[in-house]
């Protein structure tokens, strides 16, 4: 069975001076003020595209990765997924760096590595970003 999620924004001006909300259509408190500014710039209190797609990521490559260890007979206790998006103004979204801590009993340290990269490659929103560099650093806690 297919899944069909959405998100919508509404935008107001020009690219420069304008700005909009994005919206979660799953939930009606999910709602982020967007600008030109927030992503090119980093203004604060504002989200941009790029930490929504970290956002999807590191959602995406925790789920991976808890099912491939899981399968490989050493499910996690915990782990934690940083995903850090780059945006460059001109160029575009320029790669994506997963940062993992995980708390994994009885697993080594080449098995752990190996089902990681593994994770990173069959994660699905890893292969939407298939266009841009996407690089892992893992460490067992």
């Amino acid at each position: 069975m297919s899944v069909t999620s959405e998100a919508t924004t509404l935008w107001f001006g020009d690219l420069l001076s304008g700005s909009g909300t994005t919206s979660l259509d799953s939930s009606d408190a999910a709602e982020f003020p967007v600008t030109w500014a927030a992503r090119s710039q980093g203004e604060s209190g504002r989200t941009n595209p790029e930490e929504l797609l970290g956002a999807a990521h590191s959602a995406c490559y925790s789920m991976a990765f808890s099912h491939a260890l899981a399968g490989a007979g050493t499910p996690p206790e915990s782990l934690q997924v940083t995903a850090a998006v780059t945006f460059e103004p001109g160029e575009g979204i320029t790669g994506s760096h997963l940062l993992v801590s995980a708390k994994i009993p009885g697993i080594s340290e080449a098995d752990f590595q190996r089902i990681a990269e593994e994770a990173k490659a069959n994660c699905p929103v890893s292969k939407a970003l298939a266009g841009i560099p996407i690089t892992l650093e893992a460490s067992l806690a």
